[in-house]
């Protein structure tokens, strides 16, 4: 079988959070399985795109609205990702250094689906499916379905993944001269509450839509920024599909960013390591229990609550803890963070940015992870955590409950139902008093580190859902 994923993030090319994520591993997974699963995506300015050798495998001419525009694919030449990638080069729109945050963020993904329709349509044989992959790739099963010029692979089954619903691309019906010649009789397709909805549309023109955990399936019956209704008539063809995480690069035994390797066997002498080369760079001590916080300082995160919930446990605790943060996002929340760093010296640190290896370092060194999320359709933090052993303290919500249960209940995580405050300053309390049971912690981490959440399980699901 061969599968086309269409993305606009895939590790390590590109990744802003977990889409990059799951698209730089699920093509590799479903390869393993005999299948032939390829990424194109959009060729940004990169360090990857810089140091790789490529090939050009098409050259040709695409159209967005009044506009041609040239197009030139890339194929990596080594299969150095265990899977065919391919990069669409759009001069002037695509090979930017940011994936989003542009003005014209619609023309430009718009251009990169119509050019990977073009593509695709000239080739001599179909793929068997055309995975799509939130709504940056929403209008393509809409545009394979109905648009004149991309009649040749109409009958090629779309399946689109929803990594959050939150995020639905939407523009003005000023535009819709952007979309090749179709049906105007089809245009309700393309609508939602008054908009051109690249989200809603895929949902509405795929033959079949997942997202990244059953609970988040769940969840966006009723909570999905205005899509809820729309989701309740599809439900019949949703199914929700745990993300996995890849072993190969989530591996403390082998993984090259660590101060120090380790396994289950010298879990705890590796993570003494590498708690010890954190506190040295970030002036905490590594004889306390060190809380950590890795992601976008974003409301959907709780990370507009962290400045207080740190305030409040470092007070509380009055110097015996240690608390971490890497991430970026609201500038406000970004600032009351760094505030923090004068008030609570040699107890509290933070980096704001992105920066992988020392995401890595923290996992591996880290006692706790919290995730206060208000919104976590999968998560891949916590699956880390675990691999690495380090307990995550979660909200239940979306995929945080499908893969951590609370020590409470015999499990090996520390849960809250809800974002605030007062929740998560209480799961840190809960999670300090197992800190000084050593023994229960020794377990705890030995049983985490074995729990599988590799892709394999997902992929095959995956191959079974494209059985259509």
């Amino acid at each position: 079988m061969e599968i086309i994923h269409l993305s606009a993030e895939c590790y390590p090319i590109a990744k802003v959070g977990g889409l990059g994520d799951v698209v730089g591993a699920l093509p590799k997974y479903q390869n393993k399985l005999g299948h032939v699963a390829k990424v194109v995506m959009p060729a940004y300015q990169t360090r990857f795109m810089q140091e790789n050798e490529f090939e050009v495998v098409y050259d040709g001419w695409s159209k967005l609205g009044f506009h041609n525009f040239p197009v030139r694919i890339f194929r990596e030449k080594t299969n150095k990702l265990g899977f065919d990638l391919y990069l669409v080069h759009i001069s002037g729109l695509m090979d930017r250094e940011k994936v989003y945050g542009y003005d014209d963020d619609t023309e430009r993904f718009l251009a990169y689906q119509i050019s990977v329709l073009d593509w695709i349509s000239q080739w001599e044989h179909r793929p068997d499916v055309v995975h799509c992959h939130d709504h940056h790739t929403g209008l393509v099963p809409f545009m394979m379905a109905y648009c004149q010029q991309f009649r040749n692979i109409s009958n090629v089954p779309t399946i689109l993944t929803i990594h959050n619903a939150q995020y639905q691309g939407q523009f003005g019906w000023d535009k819709l001269h952007y979309i090749p010649p179709f049906d105007l009789w089809k245009s309700g397709q393309l609508d939602w509450r008054g908009a051109i909805n690249p989200l809603a549309s895929a949902i509405k023109c795929s033959w079949r839509v997942t997202t990244v955990s059953p609970s988040y399936l769940d969840e966006i019956s009723f909570r999905a920024n205005g899509l809820e209704d729309l989701l309740a008539q599809e439900r019949g063809k949703s199914v929700g599909i745990l993300n996995g995480i890849d072993n190969d690069v989530w591996n403390p035994a082998t993984d090259t960013m660590l101060e120090k390797q380790f396994s289950i066997k010298t879990v705890e002498a590796g993570k003494q390591a590498n708690k010890a080369a954190l506190c040295s760079v970030f002036n905490l001590d590594p004889d306390k229990p060190l809380y950590t916080f890795i992601g976008r300082l974003v409301g959907e995160k709780g990370a507009d609550l962290l400045p207080d919930i740190f305030y409040n446990a470092l007070h509380q605790a009055n110097g015996d803890i240690n608390v971490l943060v890497l991430g970026s996002g609201d500038p406000q929340v970004e600032g009351r963070l760094n505030h923090l760093k004068d008030v609570f010296p040699g107890n509290y640190n933070a980096y704001i940015g992105y920066n992988e290896q020392l995401s890595h370092q923290i996992y591996a060194g880290a006692d706790f992870l919290l995730m206060p999320s208000r919104v976590e359709p999968c998560g891949l933090n916590q699956m880390y955590a675990l691999r690495y052993g380090t307990i995550p303290i979660v909200r239940r919500i979306g995929g945080l409950k499908d893969t951590v249960i609370d020590i409470g209940d015999n499990g090996f995580g520390l849960c809250h139902d809800q974002t605030s405050v007062w929740d998560v300053n209480h799961a840190m309390g809960r999670a300090y008093e197992l800190y000084l049971d050593k023994k229960k912690v020794k377990e705890i981490r030995k049983f985490m580190m074995q729990l599988d959440h590799s892709w394999d399980n997902a992929a095959q699901q995956y191959i079974d859902l494209y059985q259509i």
